[in-house]
């Protein structure tokens, strides 16, 4: 008789890298999706915010043997470029020098890679245009339903694990059969739509290449991240209501306007910018937060289906991959088939932590938006670059979260909120840093440590 295999419910990012685990384990997998495959079929475009893969999710490309394929498409982006409105630019590092950097990759690109590589193993299946819509906890059944027959089928496996993104059928399964069970989504009143910039004649790059582009506006801002065709993907976040809003921008008179106001130096290059802004949805921006992301040895969820976040830390396809990577190892150091105890750990590494990035990706939305091109955010970025350059042992908020993986997400946010607090305070008494005593400041930072 054959093994049962795992069933994996979504074949996103998280849930074919976790096939790639799996399979390597070993194990058989099952992975149902209920889009067509995106390597044969376009998907609509419009919500494919680009992902800046840094270095927690870079580590279990790594182990699973894909990095350098990943890499190769992927545009390096050391700094953000900030635009103001009248058009100067201000490049602000990331990292301490050229050698930290964040990489921009295309959502759609990545995905396909992740799911070919996924179907190289013998013994992992993707069925697509099957949808999920029941789950039987007890016996360890999936009911799906076939997108263009209706025709639902049954299939059983040893467990369960919903990738399935923040709509996650395995959640609310678990939510109908765990008392007590807690789903909470906090919604931003804020909207995204995407825009783009294609690549010049020449197929250059219409703006600077490295880096991540920003026009800060206070309430409400325009990101552009580099693609390898030397495109770029812009977003453009901002009110549902009020004036300006996608309320108020209801007319391509208004819409050019408002754009040349604003975001005059990127005008010449949004050339489509009337057909998408009029086309492409607003997407929601929420973070889910939920307890428990398992159940017993029957299910567990991974990514966005246990912690969908905001965009505004560039780290919600790297925490979906430090999940599989936690989970695999929870996995490895229980025993494959000791399901619970490795649900168990892994839900306790987890959990935490998912919801530290939750919030961390809320607090630098104001950051992006309100705080980057106010002078005393500038002399803090400032101080911590020297500091950083000075002491091995000294990370920014930022560098915690995206250069340091081996520092979970909750200490990255509880030791850098408390660094971000007295470098603040410390930059708005100073017209100039330099006159500020770096020794007894990284005395005062080293303190903190002993807090967290």
């Amino acid at each position: 008789m054959e093994k049962a295999p795992v069933i994996i419910v979504g074949a996103g990012l998280a849930g074919s890298l976790m096939a790639i685990y799996l399979a390597q384990k070993g194990l058989a997998v099952e992975v149902f999706e209920s889009r067509p495959d995106m390597r044969t079929t376009a998907i609509s475009a419009g919500r494919s915010i680009n992902l800046a893969l840094s270095d927690r999710g870079i580590l279990p490309l790594k182990e699973v043997g894909i990095l350098d394929k990943v890499m190769a498409e992927a545009v390096k982006m050391p700094g953000r470029m900030l635009h103001s409105v009248e058009g100067q630019l201000q490049f602000a590092p990331y990292g301490k020098d050229s050698s930290q950097y964040i990489n921009s990759i295309s959502r759609g690109g990545l995905n396909q890679l992740l799911m070919t590589e996924a179907e190289s193993y013998p013994d992992v299946n993707i069925h697509f245009n099957q949808k999920c819509i029941d789950v039987d906890f007890e016996n360890s059944i999936v009911t799906v339903e076939d997108q263009a027959t209706q025709q639902q089928t049954t299939v059983q496996g040893c467990t369960i694990i919903g990738g399935d993104g923040a709509n996650s059928v395995v959640r609310n399964a678990m939510e109908q059969e765990i008392e007590g069970y807690q789903a909470h989504v906090d919604w931003l009143d804020h909207g995204y739509k995407e825009l783009s910039i294609p690549p010049m004649q020449d197929a250059g790059f219409a703006l600077e290449k490295n880096a991540l582009h920003i026009w800060p506006r206070g309430n409400y801002m325009l990101i552009a991240l580099p693609n390898a065709d030397g495109s770029f993907t812009c977003t453009l976040f901002f009110p549902y209501k009020g004036n300006p809003s996608f309320e108020s921008l209801d007319t391509p008179e208004k819409i050019q306007t408002f754009f040349e106001a604003q975001f005059g130096d990127a005008v010449p290059h949004l050339v489509h910018l009337q057909e998408e802004f009029a086309n492409n949805p607003v997407g929601k921006l929420g973070t889910l937060k939920c307890y428990p992301w398992i159940h017993n040895d029957k299910a567990a969820l991974i990514g966005d289906a246990a912690h969908a976040i905001v965009p505004f830390y560039g780290q919600g396809m790297n925490a979906s991959f430090e999940d599989c990577r936690v989970l695999n190892a929870c996995i490895e150091t229980h025993g494959v088939g000791n399901w619970a105890a490795a649900y168990s750990a892994y839900q306790d590494l987890r959990k935490v932590n998912g919801d530290a990035i939750g919030d961390l990706a809320v607090e630098n939305f104001y950051e992006m938006r309100d705080h980057v091109a106010d002078p005393t955010f500038r002399k803090k970025r400032a101080l911590e670059h020297i500091l950083e350059n000075t002491y091995d042992d000294y990370h920014s908020k930022y560098s915690l979260v995206t250069f340091q993986p081996d520092v979970p997400y909750a200490v990255a946010r509880n030791l850098g909120n408390q660094q971000d607090a007295l470098l603040m305070n410390l930059c708005k008494e100073v017209e100039d840093i330099k006159t500020l005593d770096i020794p007894s400041v990284y005395q005062q930072l080293k303190a903190l440590k002993t807090q967290v």
